[in-house]
């Protein structure tokens, strides 16, 4: 109940917030949804949290290395085409101003096999860990 009743607040503060906005003001949703680029479902923990956002640059050639999240990962593609790869061999390729959902406690590595470097804006949910998994392919 308390859920239905933050959500619905949550809501109504967004349609007020944008009413504010100066009419010239341009918004674009760039990503909304409830699972990653794989399927897997978006479930944030109970409590506090915190936010990182970083600005990654992935040279051209090169690869993130094998590595997993605990926590959910999301990314904005400012520059470049990049490659995710799982495992399983499932791939999926991300272009310039397209979004991530990323894929939580699954190897997967990231690859620039374009000819720019690859510039991701990630926003990345805290507390945890980016683990990375040396010696994988």
């Amino acid at each position: 109940m308390k859920r239905a009743i933050f959500t619905i607040a949550a809501i109504l503060l967004c349609l007020t917030l944008k009413a504010q906005y100066n009419k010239e003001i341009i918004r674009q949703v760039l990503m909304q949804g409830d699972t990653t680029y794989s399927g897997q479902n978006i479930n944030f923990p109970a409590g506090n949290a915190a936010i990182s956002i970083t600005k990654v640059i992935i040279p051209k050639g090169t690869s993130t290395g094998w590595h997993k999240h605990e926590n959910h990962v999301f990314a904005y593609v400012q520059q470049g085409t990049l490659t995710l790869e799982l495992e399983n061999g499932y791939s999926r390729e991300f272009k310039k101003d397209s979004t991530i959902a990323e894929v939580v406690n699954t190897p997967h590595n990231g690859v620039n096999r374009g000819g720019e470097d690859v510039v991701l804006i990630v926003f990345q949910t805290l507390p945890g860990k980016n683990q990375t998994l040396p010696g994988k392919k």
